[in-house]
């Protein structure tokens, strides 16, 4: 039998702590510690708890905007036919380029982030999202700069 973990319920200190790896997720924990002004012992147990309950997923890289100059970076709306969003959405996650996947509301069914290195892969992206069984129109955006 699977048993489903209830959604962790942030509080404060859990805020400010996720704020805090955001920004910096190597900080040491005694960093952590003096900055939120508990002791090590509680920011520990809280990162355990984070990442025990599925808040916290992992820790990553952050790369700046403009670290890959060639990079295209853009945002797909995407409209799906009747009930194939299941069937568009594991053909979406096949594709490299596309970082992450979003459902929505509205007009829009999905909303993805396409990275590229190049407007040559970007146009080859496109197609081939706007080629899958089950999409029936999207929208792409490039994103230019960060604000």
């Amino acid at each position: 039998m699977v048993t489903q973990q209830a959604k962790h319920i942030f509080d404060q200190l859990d805020r400010d702590l996720i704020s805090l790896l955001r920004h910096d997720g190597r900080a040491p924990l005694s960093k952590l510690a003096d900055i939120l002004q508990v002791s090590r012992g509680t920011v520990q147990n809280r990162l355990d708890r984070l990442m025990e309950s599925g808040a916290i997923l992992g820790y990553t890289v952050r790369v700046r905007e403009d670290y890959e100059l060639d990079g295209i970076r853009a945002i797909m709306l995407i409209e799906v036919v009747g009930k194939s969003t299941s069937q568009v959405i594991r053909k979406l996650r096949g594709m490299p380029e596309l970082h992450t996947l979003h459902t929505t509301n509205g007009a829009w069914d999905l909303v993805a982030e396409i990275q590229t290195a190049s407007l040559s892969d970007f146009d080859r992206v496109l197609r081939e999202v706007r080629l899958i069984e089950g999409v029936m129109n999207s929208e792409t955006s490039i994103l230019l700069s960060t604000i």
